[in-house]
């Protein structure tokens, strides 16, 4: 089993800034392991993780440091760790669809010429690449897809854009022998996993709902991004059908991304309301407030489905990682309750499912 894991991140965003001061903070304090699901995952520890490459196309990122990189701005999520520098710097890669109307008047791109993502990857000894693209990338990320499969490498797939839950891609990917597992990243205590948990427990305490809405708001550029609206198809689709799973009847509901307010950085705010009937037909409301900070709350669960991924890569398995998806993504291969997810994800990590 090897030491570490190397990884490649392409979109140097909040979310990538989580994760390495993430890491960073639980290697330096390894008794401190609140909001660790486990320390040790498999053979694998928060210090096992080393970035080797960074793709990003903002001009305060790109040709710095990594670790300076991930507190560039528009980035702004808070900071919970010193990232020292690392001597890798974030390179050049493709725009293509990755800037939306509104981005555009935020992010100016950088001067500096595209790289050779594949080469890159196989350069540097790069084991996943770990997509953090905004929303609505859709031609980009399946550029960076097929480069880490070319690479001969595998794929975390942290936004909706539908990879590993598309027949297509498992395909090529199995054919290629390679693991990959996604889509769209299920934050540790988020709205996804709280709501969908919700409409769970109402359906098997014998609740009929009658509707169910989810709202969210945040201050970050993954919400200002959000307010392209021709971006959002498949995040609608993905935080939809997550909830949706958890009923064998069809639930009247509207959940998705609601605005942008930019005093509030990267904390995010969401409301939840579920109406229905119990015994006698008698009526019962739910309404729930949540407030996280959104990074943090992705990287919590990124930091497993990495460990995850190398595990995989260990056994060599290839094609998608059904359990690692359900229990980490919004929009896996197979969609389960959370319970059964992280059953089949820790029976997976101590060898006793396959995938």
């Amino acid at each position: 089993m090897g030491k570490k894991i190397k990884i490649a991140i392409a979109g140097v965003g909040n979310c990538a800034s989580a994760l390495i001061q993430g890491a960073k903070y639980y290697t330096d304090n390894p008794h401190d392991t609140v909001g660790l699901t486990a320390y040790n995952l498999g053979g694998y520890e928060p210090k096992d993780i080393e970035v080797v490459a960074a793709f990003d196309v903002a001009d305060t990122k790109v040709g710095k440091d990594i670790s300076e990189a991930i507190y560039a701005r528009p980035n702004n999520t808070i900071t919970v760790a010193d990232v020292p520098r690392t001597g890798i710097m974030v390179q050049r890669g493709p725009t293509k669809d990755g800037l939306g109307r509104h981005l555009s008047r935020i992010v100016t791109p950088s001067n500096e010429p595209e790289v050779n993502v594949k080469k890159i990857l196989q350069d540097t000894g790069a084991e996943m690449l770990v997509n953090y693209l905004p929303v609505g990338s859709t031609e980009a990320v399946r550029y960076y897809a097929s480069q880490a499969l070319e690479a001969g490498i595998g794929f975390l797939n942290a936004i909706p854009v539908f990879i590993a839950s598309e027949p297509k891609w498992q395909q090529m990917y199995a054919d290629k022998k390679i693991p990959l597992a996604g889509d769209d990243v299920m934050s540790q205590l988020g709205a996804t996993v709280v709501h969908k948990t919700l409409v769970k427990l109402f359906v098997d305490r014998g609740v009929l709902i009658d509707g169910t809405y989810q709202l969210n708001i945040g201050g970050d550029m993954d919400f200002y991004n959000m307010l392209d609206e021709e971006r959002l198809e498949d995040k609608r689709i993905s935080k939809t059908s997550a909830v949706k799973a958890m009923a064998d009847y069809d639930i009247p509901m509207r959940i998705g991304p609601s605005d942008y307010v930019d005093f509030i950085d990267n904390e995010k705010i969401c409301y939840i309301n579920i109406e229905g009937k119990y015994f006698g037909k008698i009526p019962i409301k739910l309404d729930l407030k949540l407030k996280v900070i959104d990074a943090y709350n992705s990287a919590g669960i990124m930091i497993d489905a990495i460990r995850g991924l190398k595990i995989a890569l260990d056994r060599k398995l290839y094609g998608p990682m059904t359990s690692i998806s359900s229990y980490c993504f919004k929009h896996p291969p197979i969609q389960m309750p959370y319970t059964e997810a992280k059953k089949a994800f820790s029976e997976f990590v101590e060898g006793k499912r396959e995938q």
